[in-house]
């Protein structure tokens, strides 16, 4: 049997905080108290004194080895997983991304090839990029057969992985059967594909124009459509990357309502805004995300939301590609800029700096946050996004006296540049297993 022994921390979970020992067998919490120290009787032992000890960090929302035209996303499942750890995440969610036709059960075994490297524990969501009649069988196979129970679809990107609301509709009557949930990309594919290509007619073509084509109401009202859905198929829903303020208010009614929607944000639609795409190229190709950063008063408005628990989860949406060599490709037409960054490595200290330690949300919000909430929502609770006896053992000690400065030169997570870059975070969270 190998023993840890966590000495003299600060106990933090979604809904408590006391000073206690923690003792870890074989990658389970066995004694939670005040345990002896007797040296002789474990394989280790932490001094936890000044510091919090967190259930691990969930990341349900990162995209490792993603393929692209312009190539794979940065990380991939060994780096990835790698950073997360260094970040205080214990445990991410992946997407499968089935070809045009390709069959789900297929794109699954690929993808688990892949994801194979991984150094922490994962789950994978499904992606539904493509619909016929076969699909919801497909869907049947994925919850019964190979345990997924989650699964995504893009109402943007369309001629590539995007799904009509007519599609989406089939599918989220197809999970609420199942018991499953729909993960949903919010944005009206087909009005930001027609500014896409007015923009690019009239010569605008740098990456303030992505941010143009892709306004609040884009993302805002394809929101108020699929609550719509999730009123009429009674499916859970969850919305990622909400970025918008008006996004918030259709959310807030929603769960006013009593329906099973859920909501997550990113630490770049928190702390970031649409001012850096006025910075030289090619370092604003960096920013180029979806949906893209906003004003100010929609950092506002997250924030208000996470304080008042509209918005359940903060994930990173990790997809990071070089400025240099790929998303340069996009350098004289915004169109084809791979869209995504990186955060998986950053997420945890952001938010205990900016959240925590801002007054702007509580300790076990911040916890709820960054492990409990995803745990609940997607199945994993309580034996992930807890401290409790029984409960897995990856665990986040966070010491709140270190500072740092974020510097993509010194990053764990690969990327040649970084949109959090010179930014200092206190807190410095390492992990335990």
């Amino acid at each position: 049997m190998h023993s840890t022994l966590i000495r003299n921390g600060t106990i933090v979970t979604s809904v408590s905080q006391y000073s206690a020992d923690i003792l870890i067998n074989n990658g389970v919490i066995s004694m939670i108290g005040n345990l002896p120290e007797d040296a002789a009787s474990y394989n280790k032992i932490v001094d936890a004194a000044g510091k919090l000890i967190l259930p691990g960090g969930i990341d349900p929302h990162v995209h490792f080895a993603l393929p692209t035209p312009a190539g794979p996303s940065c990380d991939d499942f060994a780096s990835g997983s790698r950073a997360a750890l260094a970040g205080g995440t214990t445990f991410f969610m992946d997407f499968v991304t089935p070809g045009r036709g390709q069959s789900l059960r297929e794109a699954l075994l690929q993808r688990q090839a892949e994801a194979s490297k991984s150094l922490t524990g994962y789950s994978l969501h499904m992606g539904i990029t493509w619909f016929d009649k076969s699909i919801p069988d497909q869907m049947r196979w994925c919850v019964n057969e190979a345990g997924i129970i989650s699964f995504k679809v893009y109402l943007a990107y369309k001629g590539s992985i995007g799904i009509d609301y007519a599609e989406l509709e089939q599918v989220m009557f197809t999970a609420a059967a199942l018991n499953a949930i729909v993960l949903v990309h919010c944005e009206e594919g087909d009005l930001i594909l027609q500014k896409q290509q007015e923009f690019i007619v009239q010569g605008h073509i740098s990456p303030l124009y992505h941010a143009l084509s892709r306004p609040p109401e884009t993302e805002s009202e394809s929101v108020r459509k699929v609550v719509d859905l999730c009123r009429k198929t009674g499916c859970r829903t969850y919305i990622v990357h909400t970025s918008a303020a008006h996004s918030l208010k259709h959310i807030r009614q929603a769960k006013a309502e009593g329906l099973p929607l859920y909501c997550e944000t990113c630490p770049q639609y928190l702390l970031l805004d649409k001012s850096a795409y006025r910075k030289p190229l090619p370092h604003s190709l960096k920013y180029v995300i979806s949906p893209p950063l906003r004003s100010k008063a929609d950092q506002d408005a997250l924030w208000d939301a996470l304080k008042d628990e509209t918005v359940d989860v903060i994930s990173t949406d990790h997809c990071p590609f070089n400025t240099f060599g790929q998303k340069d490709a996009g350098l004289y037409d915004f169109t084809k800029i791979p869209n995504g960054a990186g955060g998986v490595q950053h997420r945890v200290s952001l938010l205990y700096t900016y959240g925590v330690l801002a007054g702007k949300i509580t300790l076990q919000q911040f916890v709820g946050l960054t492990s409990a909430n995803a745990a609940k929502i997607f199945g994993l609770y309580p034996g992930l996004g807890e401290i409790a006896v029984g409960s897995y053992a990856g665990l986040t000690i966070l010491n709140p006296e270190s500072t740092s400065v974020i510097s993509s030169k010194t990053n764990v997570q690969t990327c040649d540049e970084d949109i959090f870059e010179d930014i200092e975070v206190e807190g410095s969270p390492f992990t335990i297993y």
